[in-house]
């Protein structure tokens, strides 16, 4: 279970006791880890009356040339700074660097929360 609640550690690093169990509202889920490949998406249900859309996997992305917006194929990642195993895998997270029709360029939007890719061109 992913906890969002408050920290087990005090700022010095010692541990805080418990005064109760964990609420239903500060639990998170685990991350959503977009590859790439044939589109696949999955509907969430979030807190008030939303939802959100993950992107499971997907080939497409919206990305920026200059003045416009092209949806391009995403073919590889290239980089990825939020976890060096992601590029092996194939997953692509914000900030990852793509490798598309259009050249390289790099993820602005968050896949598992968005349900799309959109990105920059890099020069």
């Amino acid at each position: 279970m992913q906890d969002q609640g408050r920290s087990t550690r005090k700022r010095t690093g010692g541990r805080l006791k418990h005064s109760r169990n964990r609420k239903k509202s500060e639990l998170g889920r685990l991350p959503t880890e977009t590859q790439v490949g044939e589109p696949r998406f999955r509907t969430v249900d979030v807190r008030g009356n939303g939802e959100k859309t993950r992107a499971l996997a997907t080939n497409e992305a919206n990305v920026n040339v200059g003045s416009e917006t092209v949806t391009t194929t995403i073919n590889d990642v290239v980089e990825n700074d939020a976890n060096p195993n992601y590029v092996r895998r194939n997953i692509i997270t914000k900030g990852a660097v793509i490798d598309t029709d259009e050249g390289r360029a790099r993820v602005t939007s968050r896949p598992g929360q968005t349900g799309q890719v959109n990105a920059v061109l890099l020069e």
